[in-house]
């Protein structure tokens, strides 16, 4: 029986031990969690103000265009027609894929 009691102190040092070892390990998941979920955060904003930028920029593109394409209509009707023609007939060529 003296053997058991001597072994009583260690496991429970041991069982100390282990528990101060999975409070540390778990602080310091939790942290290193939250320092992630910061990061994650900081880059979709950095991610969002960029793609506002961006879908700016492509707007006003969209708007240049759309202004120069009704300019032409007004000025030369004729040969924009005839010009959606020819570009309808060359889609047309190859979305039939040489099928007759």
């Amino acid at each position: 029986m003296a053997a058991n009691s001597s072994l009583n102190p260690a496991l429970d040092e041991a069982r100390s031990a282990g528990d101060d070892a999975r409070s540390q390990f778990e602080s310091t998941l939790n942290d290193l969690a939250r320092r992630a979920e910061r990061a994650v955060n900081e880059g979709l904003e950095a991610m969002k103000s960029r793609a506002s930028a961006y879908s700016e920029t492509a707007g006003e593109g969209i708007d240049t265009a759309q202004r120069y394409v009704t300019t032409q209509v007004q000025e030369r009707p004729m040969t924009t027609t005839l010009a959606a023609l020819g570009i309808g007939v060359v889609v047309g060529f190859l979305l039939s894929g040489g099928r007759r």
